[in-house]
């Protein structure tokens, strides 16, 4: 189903590109940007997990770096059966975590160094369990090529925002435009951050709470994650992201832009305390 998903995005970015190159830029602007689009598709599919990484100012550690890290990832792998991804740790004082890559066989694991602070071994052992329920249902490749295509959008709306700096934007008759390319290009600025937001929001509320349920049900813990997502719901909002970004927030285990920007005010995780709600009625069915 995740790979009906992908593909049914990779599609929407290749023809809303289209659209556009050919509103404002006409039969060159088609060609050119089916161009674009084709090249966009190709780096969600190969290289959007560094990208991710990258945004993340991660880097990959060992386990004589990461002992911790490694002896979980390696019992989680066995339990979930799947190859061990690869780990990394990025520098960001606010506590996450998130998962990337285009399948199991080729994914990775980040982890902010704040989360390694405030959580003991049992909540980031919850914490990684949620994310390699990501690896495992798939749910990695379908978040990358979302990200890229909130990337997109977003530069469609810089480049719309740039085009009515100076007056336009090339390439066809103002009288074929009209007023038009002016409120299209008005609204492309205006929709654009809040439609890319909505689209994270439709593919992420229900992988979060699959991916909860599915890691509590693997670790045999949900209060363990229960307990580590009260922790992040906290230090999140007294320590704001340093690297999250608009276009992969919605892969981090929180939101790491709550409160933020417009991207936390369309929040692309579903409400936290929903989420510890269904945890503790899982943990409390467990001892029953």
């Amino acid at each position: 189903m995740n790979q009906l998903k992908t593909a049914f995005w990779m599609v929407a970015l290749t023809v809303l590109l289209v659209l556009i190159g050919r509103f404002f830029f006409g039969a060159t602007g088609t060609i050119v940007f089916l161009g674009l689009a084709i090249v966009m598709n190709g780096v969600a599919y190969w290289f959007s997990d560094r990208l991710a990484l990258a945004a993340a100012q991660a880097k990959e550690v060992g386990p004589a770096e990461a002992p911790m890290l490694h002896r979980l990832a390696d019992r989680l792998a066995v339990q979930y059966h799947v190859p061990k991804p690869r780990v990394y740790l990025s520098p960001d004082p606010s506590p996450n975590a998130f998962a990337t890559g285009r399948n199991p066989s080729h994914a990775a694991i980040s982890v902010n160094q704040g989360l390694l602070r405030i959580l003991d071994e049992e909540e980031l052992y919850g914490v990684l369990a949620h994310e390699f329920a990501h690896v495992r249902n798939r749910d990695i490749l379908i978040s990358s090529v979302v990200a890229v295509m909130a990337g997109a959008i977003t530069m469609i709306a810089n480049i719309a925002q740039w085009g009515l700096l100076f007056g336009g934007y090339g390439g066809r008759d103002e009288r074929d435009q009209g007023g038009g390319g002016l409120l299209v290009g008005l609204l492309m600025i205006v929709l654009g951050p809040i439609a890319a937001a909505l689209i994270q929001l439709a593919v992420s509320r229900s992988r979060e709470y699959e991916a909860d349920h599915t890691g509590a049900e693997v670790s045999g813990d949900p209060m363990a994650l229960a307990s580590a997502l009260r922790k992040l719901e906290r230090a999140t909002e007294v320590v704001p992201a340093q690297t999250g970004t608009p276009a992969f927030a919605h892969l981090y285990i929180v939101n790491p832009l709550k409160g933020q920007t417009l991207a936390g005010l369309f929040s692309t995780h579903p409400p936290l305390e929903e989420r510890i709600h269904r945890l503790e009625a899982m943990a409390a069915g467990i001892r029953r």
